[in-house]
């Protein structure tokens, strides 16, 4: 009996023992487990870790060297800074360029941190306390729990290297989880690098540099400029939230396309802003909060900037340089210094649009119920739009498509549709065949307009069309075009170089002259009054002021038209000129660009200065890499030089001097000398004018030669182009910051060996027929 009730006693005993057994037994399980847990982590995390950065058998993908770590690449656009410092245009793949940490806001710079990263200067590169947040939202399905994780250095980890599919591993490709898992190993591997390589201040700097923010904006350079036309530096906090809140998507939260998302985000991240203090009181956090998001929105394209003629006429040769020295243009991030000014350059460009669009109104007036193209006999030209439609890209895309003569590209050619385009007063809608669009477009005016220094040779302005958008081409460089009368200075250069004086006079009675190589024709020109002169004796200073074709010609046959391309050639001048007896008269086609520059020797007292427009080139790093100086060389003597400065002065000062049109308030306490060129169709209109300081031209004529005023009158230089260099000038006198001023030209170092006052001067001989043959070289 006793047996029987020891027994119970004796089994829970034994349970007892049997449960402390197997709970010890779990115990060293589970230890052992930990302990093989902590050394598996200890000796297999290192080794992880080593075979991401190793690459282990292709598995992992490829992981940034040190070296690229120290200098993180990333696509940059390439910037033109004016003389002055202003951003001209870009060169870019994606529109990017870096800025300094110097250059951020503190607004934008505490908005950044407390919004995305506000533990930023405390850790490493990894926010341990945020992983815990988000463990707790995984686990806990919260949502708004969880939050992100990730710190500012492991975005820039992200944007400069792991978003990259070439980096990839052979894991990656087993599907989104491993290919996760490994872009973030290698964000917190490479964020602990960029601590350890670069400050705080550079890693915020570096970050906000790689961000997307939408509408072609790459860094928070181009997307501050962008959206509110301002510098990084001068953002407020209500910007600032708008372009930090766009960080977490720039699509939803884009302030443009989705305006109350964006409105909704910035609020969200101004709060932040006022729960960590960084804004002050309950009142202003409200006041900020009220206001709407106010944009200057302009998205930046390769039509916009101040100076898109002058970037893309050099793009070529800054391609070239860019391949001889191992940069990429268009993703390097140079800055390329230029000697652009860019209030010059806007008030050429103001010169410009002021001046044709009153010539545009003349000329649609002038032409108004036809078409503005004619034959050489005045005519108008019978199947000229057919046959420059067929010059055109879409027909030639139509004819690949359809085949020659094919119906259906006639049809799709006229077929009209929406488009926009260009007028003098702003775009336009409207419905337009492509045969529409080209007739349309063919009846502008064109125009080209550079300015010189003479001294430095310098380019300040550069204006190679209306408007780049719509009109691409190049009048100031690609254009070739026939100078007219402003070709007749060196005529009269190579004159006064072999002896001729201001004062000599010759008749005016145009010669004729027996062509080379045909004796039975010959050529006599007519002045632009028609007549083949009035038997007026004029000096070489009234005869160029005047411009007569028939003095000239004169002076052509006594120094001989070898000799005058002579003289072009070392003043300047590098087209093709033909040995023939017009060439006096400008039939060799020139661009502006080489005959501005080769005005500027006789300011520059017979020095020719190459023109140029690059001062110095610098890395994305601000190295210099290139520094470039004036080419010059001695091309005239100085005496030669000034004779030429005070004939061109005449065309100012002489009765009938075509430049007398010159505004008065330029010429007062100033010297001034200029030069009209008109062609004998009138399809080109130039003026070059000359001062001290500065060398200015502008052309102005049809989309070609056969697009011109019937009158021919109305198409002179003095009429069409010259009005773009007085306004030009007058804008320059009048910005009291700029250092062109009035003043007189240069004189040469030693007296000159002549008396310019024509009371003073001796002809060589004494009758009209003895003057008449006079030739300096017999």
């Amino acid at each position: 009996m006793n047996q029987n009730v020891n027994q119970p006693e004796e089994t829970f005993r034994q349970k007892v023992k049997r449960i402390l057994l197997l709970k010890n037994k779990w115990y060293r399980r589970l230890a052992l487990v930990i302990w093989m847990g902590v050394g598996g982590l200890l000796l297999g995390a290192p080794a992880y870790i080593l075979s991401v950065r190793s690459n282990l058998f292709g598995w992992f993908g490829e992981m940034p060297d040190f070296k690229a770590i120290e200098n993180p690449q990333n696509d940059l656009s390439s910037e033109l800074i004016s003389a002055d410092g202003v951003s001209l245009a870009r060169y870019f793949l994606f529109n990017r360029s870096q800025i300094t940490y110097d250059e951020l806001s503190p607004d934008l710079i505490n908005t950044l941190l407390i919004s995305e990263d506000h533990r930023f200067r405390g850790h490493s590169g990894l926010d341990f306390p945020s992983y815990l947040r988000v463990l707790y939202g995984v686990i806990t399905f919260n949502v708004s729990a969880k939050g992100g994780g990730s710190t500012i250095t492991q975005q820039l980890a992200k944007n400069l290297y792991t978003i990259n599919p070439q980096m990839d591993g052979s894991i990656a490709r087993w599907g989104k989880l491993p290919r996760r898992i490994m872009q973030k190993t290698k964000e917190w591997i490479i964020s602990i690098d960029l601590e350890r390589n670069f400050t705080k201040e550079e890693i915020i700097a570096l970050y906000l540099n790689t961000c997307e923010f939408g509408s072609n904006a790459y860094g928070i350079k181009i997307a501050s400029e962008t959206y509110f036309g301002k510098q990084p530096s001068n953002l407020n906090i209500q910007e600032a939230a708008v372009l930090v809140g766009m960080l977490q998507n720039s699509s939803l939260f884009n302030p443009r396309r989705n305006p109350k998302n964006a409105l909704s985000k910035r609020n969200q991240v101004l709060t932040k802003l006022f729960s960590h203090g960084w804004i002050k009181t309950r009142k202003a956090y409200d006041s900020i909060r009220s206001l709407p998001i106010a944009l200057n929105y302009s998205v930046q394209n390769q039509n916009d900037g101040l100076a898109p003629y002058f970037r893309t006429a050099i793009e070529n040769d800054l391609k070239k340089w860019c391949k001889e020295h191992g940069y990429n243009l268009l993703s390097s991030g140079l800055k390329i210094y230029t000697t652009i000014d860019s209030r010059m350059q806007r008030y050429a460009v103001e010169a410009v649009t002021e001046s044709m669009r009153e010539q545009q109104k003349v000329f649609d007036k002038h032409w108004k119920g036809r078409d503005p193209w004619t034959s050489d006999g005045g005519t108008e030209s019978d199947g000229f739009l057919e046959s420059r439609i067929k010059q055109t890209d879409v027909y030639r895309t139509l004819v690949a498509r359809y085949g020659a003569g094919n119906d259906s590209v006639n049809l799709l050619l006229k077929l009209k549709r929406p488009m926009t385009v260009f007028t003098w007063d702003g775009e336009r809608d409207t419905l337009f065949s492509h045969m529409d669009s080209l007739r349309y477009y063919k009846r502008f005016l064109q125009t080209g307009f550079v300015s010189i220094d003479p001294q430095t040779g310098e380019i300040k302005a550069w204006v190679g069309g209306i408007d780049y958008k719509y009109f691409k081409f190049d009048n100031v460089r690609q254009a070739l075009h026939q100078p007219g009368s402003t070709f007749k200075p060196f005529v009269y250069g190579a004159a006064m170089e072999v002896g001729f004086h201001p004062c000599f006079k010759l008749q005016d009675i145009s010669p004729t002259i027996t062509l080379s190589g045909s004796p039975s024709k010959t050529w006599t020109p007519a002045n632009a009054e028609g007549d083949y002169g009035t038997g007026d004796w004029l000096t070489l200073r009234q005869a160029m002021a005047k411009s007569k074709n028939s003095i000239t010609a004169q002076v052509l046959q006594r120094v001989g038209v070898e000799n005058i391309i002579s003289f072009a050639r070392r003043a300047g001048i590098s087209s093709r000129l033909d040995a023939v007896p017009t060439l006096s008269l400008g039939v060799s086609n020139v661009s502006l660009h080489e005959i501005v520059g080769s005005y500027t020797t006789f300011v520059n007292l017979g020095a020719y200065t190459v023109p140029y427009y690059i001062t110095r080139i610098e890395d994305k790093n601000g190295n210099v890499i290139e520094n470039r100086v004036p080419k010059t060389r001695q091309a005239i003597s100085e005496h030669t030089a000034f004779k030429m400065v005070h004939m061109f002065m005449g065309g100012v000062d002489e009765e009938g001097g075509t430049s007398r049109a010159i505004s008065r308030q330029l010429k007062e306490d100033n010297e001034i000398g200029g030069k009209t060129g008109t062609t004998s169709d009138g399809a080109d209109g130039w003026y070059i004018g000359i001062t001290h300081d500065l060398v200015s031209g502008a052309w102005v004529g049809g989309d070609e030669r056969r697009i011109r005023f019937r009158q021919w009158s109305l198409g002179t230089g003095g009429r069409t182009a010259l009005p773009i260099w007085d306004r030009f000038m007058l804008k320059v006198y009048a910005d009291p910051y700029l250092k062109y001023k009035k003043g007189q030209f240069k004189r040469p170092s030693t007296q000159l060996d002549i008396s310019l006052d024509c009371q003073q001067y001796t002809p060589p001989g004494e009758s009209a027929k003895s003057l008449d043959n006079w030739n300096p070289n017999n």
